[in-house]
């Protein structure tokens, strides 16, 4: 595996990939990666000839009290994993790379509908950061494929609708959100949990089992996730939200709708968590 920083490197690098009729896929990161991230890695081994990643902290996608500061940052570490992975190159550029003019003179992207509401409300701003810098990193890679974990679902919704309103010639692979066996999901911030909040922060994706198990019988969507939200409560965290939603839109869920998806966040000492399930009725 080849590390570059330079977009000048990056872009010599694929075109030459490009003038041999390679396919390119891509795995966007911000580092301190675990096995979700692997399996978006292997995932995209199998849609591409040559697999690229990057690790770059968006300062974009944080807001004004996040955790962008502490975020942990474990090059060394991730390089590992990656060239285990059969990574074929790593771009790990800097923030002035990214943003020669600053943040405040940037041109951004803007998805309206799927970033509103659950994680865009919670975090005004972040789909914006999260959006731009996607677009901008699909500009210098330009790949063939790209894989993004379901754990952020709508994460994934509002790159899918990016791309297809911006007729970006990109398929978007969605990858199963990877699990611990407790069946928390993987995170890079759960590095933050203690060894007691270890042990309740599974009742967030617990409780969503429960709510898509209930939803077989009972359609009273609000009063079914108040509920959810009581018991997640109860078991020690605090309910960000828990909604029901249209698997597509993320518009709140109807009577006439049969795909859906429970989206839900908490907070757990200094982690906020986020998950998720997809529903068939």
């Amino acid at each position: 595996m080849k590390t570059v920083s330079q977009i000048d490197e990056l872009r010599q690098i694929i075109k030459a990939w490009h003038q041999q009729g390679l396919t390119v896929a891509f795995v966007p990161t911000m580092g301190n990666l675990h096995a979700g991230h692997i399996s978006l890695v292997t995932e995209a081994h199998k849609h591409a000839d040559k697999v690229v990643a990057s690790i770059f902290v968006n300062p974009m996608q944080f807001g004004a009290n996040e955790d962008i500061d502490s975020y942990p940052r474990t090059l060394a570490d991730d390089q590992k994993k990656l060239t285990e992975a059969n990574t074929d190159l790593l771009f790990t550029p800097t923030a002035e790379i990214i943003y020669p003019k600053g943040l405040d003179k940037q041109s951004y992207v803007e998805v309206p509908n799927v970033s509103e509401g659950y994680c865009g409300e919670s975090r005004p701003g972040h789909f914006r950061g999260v959006a731009t810098v996607v677009c901008k990193l699909f500009n210098l890679v330009q790949p063939d494929v790209a894989c993004f974990g379901l754990k952020d679902y709508q994460q994934v919704q509002v790159i899918q609708t990016m791309v297809e309103d911006l007729s970006m010639p990109i398929k978007i692979i969605p990858v199963a959100t990877a699990r611990e066996a407790s069946g928390l999901a993987l995170s890079s911030r759960n590095g933050y949990l203690t060894d007691e909040e270890k042990k309740i922060a599974p009742a967030l994706s617990q409780n969503i089992q429960w709510l898509a198990e209930q939803l077989k019988h009972n359609n009273d969507f609000i009063g079914l996730a108040k509920k959810a939200a009581s018991f997640i409560d109860n078991a020690g965290l605090k309910t960000d939200y828990i909604h029901i939603c249209h698997a597509s839109t993320l518009q709140p869920a109807s009577e006439d709708d049969h795909e859906l998806v429970i989206l839900a966040a908490a907070h757990c000492g200094k982690a906020r968590l986020i998950d998720n399930l997809q529903v068939t009725l």
